[in-house]
């Protein structure tokens, strides 16, 4: 059990944040190893991206059962969204002391957290005979291209699912105050008087400034990322799973009907199938598992026969089915 005695200014302090680093360290846990059977299947596809993609250090730290993945990899977020590019420069430039110590922790392990110690595989070893500041380098570097091949192609519609969770707890919170949204995060998760109490397999008790809260896709699970070898006052993060998992039914691919697809193609009905609701380039992409460029091209040729319309929002611009568009996608 997890117990963080929160006093009423750090009460106050506590805030919520989107982090994309979180939940790329999340699938290096045995979270990522075993997805949740509702999990988007991005997650699960994400261990086998790291297999195949050879990047030494970020899969020598990768957990399969218990243990400890390094905090550096996963810094504070320094505002409510920060972006992957502000994260990774953070990891980069992460302290070589601080690099190397919490690697000693991961090694030698601390029994009385519940925390058991472990060999360091060769190429953690080989990185770190190299300095802590060669080894923040490599995971970021590794890190840069991990997210470039098993994250940033559905990112945009991850991250509207996280704001969305965010948005919900806001409401809570406006509503009926801290004590009730805190234990309405997860069964795991219980507030009362002053402690916040989360169920884990390891045991720490701590006073903390303030809580940062993140919702993830990823955790099937509470868990809090807080490293208690390190004496100085970094408040933890509070990783939770994001209740509904509403990202499941805005991203899954519309099955078009087999006369549709015979007309059109596949690819193409498919997509014009799925855009019952406005939807980006990057968004029809990462449902489908398709490039931009690809999803890019199947759209013009839509647009072009005057089956779907563009118009830009905000920094996106979003697809619509024309009237003579849905008509064809609702015909059989």
């Amino acid at each position: 059990m997890i117990e963080l005695t929160v006093d009423a200014a750090g009460l106050a302090r506590s805030r919520f944040a989107v982090s994309p680093l979180h939940e790329v360290v999340a699938t290096l846990l045995p979270w990522g190893l075993r997805p949740a059977p509702d999990a988007d299947p991005w997650v699960a596809r994400a261990r086998r991206v790291l297999r195949r993609a050879r990047l030494p250090l970020l899969s020598e730290l990768a957990l399969d059962g218990g243990g400890y993945v390094p905090d550096f990899l996963s810094p504070h977020p320094c505002r409510p969204s920060p972006t992957v590019e502000e994260e990774l420069e953070r990891v980069r430039c992460t302290p070589p002391g601080r690099v190397l110590g919490e690697l000693e922790a991961l090694r030698d392990g601390r029994p009385r957290n519940g925390l058991a110690g472990s060999e360091l595989p060769p190429g953690v070893q080989r990185a770190m005979a190299r300095g802590g500041a060669h080894v923040a380098r490599q995971a970021a570097e590794e890190m840069r291209r991990y997210w470039e091949l098993a994250f940033a192609p559905h990112w945009e519609a991850a991250k509207a699912a996280l704001d969305a969770e965010v948005d919900r707890c806001a409401g809570v919170l406006a509503r009926h105050g801290a004590a009730r949204l805190f234990n309405s995060l997860h069964p795991g998760i219980r507030w009362a008087d002053g402690t916040l109490r989360v169920e884990s397999r390891f045991r720490i008790a701590l006073p903390v400034p303030l809580v940062i809260v993140v919702p993830s896709l990823v955790a099937p699970g509470p868990g809090v990322a807080m490293d208690p070898t390190r004496k100085q006052d970094r408040p933890p993060m509070l990783v939770c799973p994001v209740r509904d998992k509403v990202i499941a039914d805005t991203i899954a691919p519309a099955a078009p009907s087999a006369e549709m697809a015979r007309l059109l193609g596949p690819t193409r009905a498919g997509l014009l199938a799925a855009l019952a609701q406005p939807a980006s380039t990057a968004q029809l992409a990462a449902r489908h598992f398709l490039s931009p460029a690809t999803v890019s091209y199947h759209l013009g040729v839509l647009h072009r026969a005057g089956l779907v319309a563009r118009a830009r929002s905000g920094r996106s611009v979003l697809y619509r089915r024309t009237p003579e568009g849905s008509r064809l996608a609702g015909s059989r």
